[in-house]
């Protein structure tokens, strides 16, 4: 018995590619050769791995079974030495899985896929846009960067990258390089969990990192917050497509709901995809000429042109010809969006592009 219990620890603290080997060799070993031994028993070698596998795990269905003494002592082998391997071998693999969910959990395994969103430094505005983003593609794949010993997030399409965000070595683990966008969002907390209050610290932080983005990975579309928009200027030599003044935005849609009752409901149904209606962007068609043919057109097919990009004015502009680089954005339903572009919408919002 003690023989046993050596054997088994010495095979428990073997390595994986020996012990994966030896069991593999051995089930197809003596799947051949109880078929070589008992030929009219087990019919074909198939038959045989059958009888080999219900042996090694102990579930002996009793369809076929050993009729010889050769057999017999084949399966008194196994019963020895097989049911041990085997129970080492699904030992290593629940280890492997328990492993592999404990690297994903730390953020220390890469990320592969592409066409994702990139969301760097943890805060309760990344936490709302994982939110918006799950709403608006529930298929969408989500990257998390930051800093954290684990991923503060447990949902199965978010992949957390545990790392500094200035080093390339960490963006490339985020897979960044085949990214549809990537948000960087400003964080107030340094590695020793302190919080940073002057704002311009915070938006160095971002500076820094936008820097690291731009060098190597300028053609990803990148969505930058800052903390204070007098800060905007010292970005002018980053590659940066849309920033976000949080604290601003805010300021502005109070004072705009006590002017205007409803103001924020208004701006709240069109920030969150939920509502019915969403923000989305369309291509220009041949047959648009003038804005108002786009305006009548859509309007008829139960969407509303709003805006050129970000100029608001197409109301003062009907008559004026398209550019061939519009960028119009239309307020309808997922529906209606469906139709207006002949498919099926993937990840729509344009706030999220």
């Amino acid at each position: 018995m003690l023989f046993f219990s050596r054997l088994f620890l010495r095979m428990i603290h073997m390595s994986n590619r020996v012990v994966f080997g030896t069991a593999g060799l051995l089930l197809l070993l003596s799947s051949f050769l109880i078929y070589w031994l008992e030929p009219e028993t087990y019919e074909n070698p198939f038959n045989g791995f059958w009888w080999v596998m219900t042996t090694v795990t102990t579930v002996g269905y009793g369809d076929f079974y050993p009729h010889t003494v050769p057999g017999k002592l084949l399966g008194i082998f196994l019963y020895l030495f097989g049911i041990s391997l085997i129970s080492v071998v699904i030992s290593k693999m629940i280890d492997f899985i328990f492993a592999y969910h404990r690297k994903k959990e730390e953020g220390k395994l890469r990320y592969t896929g592409e066409s994702h969103f990139v969301l760097i430094d943890w805060s309760k505005h990344a936490e709302l846009a994982i939110q918006e983003i799950r709403r608006s593609d529930p298929e969408a794949e989500i990257v998390l960067i930051a800093q954290l010993p684990k991923t503060p997030i447990s949902d199965e399409r978010v992949h957390y990258i545990q790392g500094n965000p200035v080093l390339r070595e960490t963006l490339d683990s985020a897979n960044l390089s085949k990214a549809r966008s990537v948000f960087l969002f400003a964080d107030d907390m340094t590695e020793n969990q302190l919080f940073i209050r002057d704002s311009s610290f915070i938006d160095g932080k971002t500076l820094l990192i936008a820097t690291t983005i731009e060098r190597y990975f300028q053609h990803v579309h990148t969505v930058v917050e800052v903390r204070d928009r007098n800060n905007i200027p010292n970005f002018t030599h980053v590659k940066v497509d849309e920033f976000i003044v949080g604290s601003e935005t805010v300021s502005r849609l109070a004072v705009r709901s006590a002017f205007n009752h409803g103001a924020s409901r208004l701006v709240s149904q069109l920030l969150t995809s939920h509502e019915g209606g969403d923000l989305y962007e369309i291509r220009k068609r041949p047959q648009w000429k003038t804005f108002r043919d786009a305006f009548e057109e859509l309007l008829r097919e139960g969407a509303t042109l709003l805006s050129d990009g970000d100029n608001l004015n197409v109301s003062r502009r009907l008559d004026e010809p398209i550019p061939e680089d519009a960028k119009l954005f239309v307020i309808c339903d997922s529906e209606t969006y469906t139709r207006l572009i002949g498919g099926t919408p993937s990840g729509r919002n344009t706030s999220l592009k």
